[in-house]
């Protein structure tokens, strides 16, 4: 989609996305304290190293995930509200509403040649793997997607999987593979 376009929207519909993220912030703050946004160094275009912005949703520890996610994480990851403050990742340039999901800096040498072209484009908050299935796919068919994204996008493509990410999102769909609370680690194949 075109950087000015997705400028557009973001700052059209700011009104409701800032009331959100203060309402949020706020939740997050008496809740479960400080901090309230979780900072991830991700992989972006030809894998340039940003930093990805999401509401907290676990306590800090060295625990499973599924002991550490908060009861209030539990309902923002749902509905997939822990990930509104990538909207000021998609201001700042470093994303772009639609890509393959950024993933952690530490799987960049773990890609084969073809999967790393993935970071041809921004990544996205949202994507054809989270419109096809999400945490539910396995880490070969989220790349397959990412891929088929890269070579096929259009404004139209990205269109229609802002709008299916609505449903998706609406109905949570492919939140968390099987009974984990998060996607497995990602491991290079040999």
């Amino acid at each position: 989609m075109n950087r000015l376009i997705e400028v557009f929207l973001v700052v059209f519909f700011a009104p409701i996305w800032v009331v959100l993220l203060l309402v949020i912030a706020s939740l997050v703050f008496f809740s479960d304290g400080r901090p309230i946004i979780f900072k991830d160094l991700r992989a972006g275009l030809k894998g340039k190293e940003f930093a990805l912005y999401k509401f907290r949703t676990m306590r800090p520890g060295q625990e499973d995930d599924s002991k550490r996610i908060t009861k209030l994480g539990k309902f923002l990851r749902k509905t997939s509200l822990d990930e509104l403050p990538e909207l000021i990742n998609v201001l700042k340039g470093d994303m772009s509403l639609v890509g393959p999901r950024p993933l952690p800096m530490r799987y960049i040498s773990r890609y084969t040649e073809r999967e790393f072209q993935r970071h041809n484009v921004k990544p996205g908050i949202t994507g054809l793997a989270q419109v096809n299935g999400r945490n539910q796919l396995s880490w070969e068919e989220k790349f397959e997607f990412d891929l088929e994204y890269v070579s096929k996008r259009s404004f139209l493509l990205d269109v229609k999987i802002l709008f299916k990410t609505i449903q998706v999102v609406f109905l949570a769909r492919g939140i968390n593979e099987k009974a984990d609370t998060t996607m497995s680690e990602f491991r290079a194949r040999s």
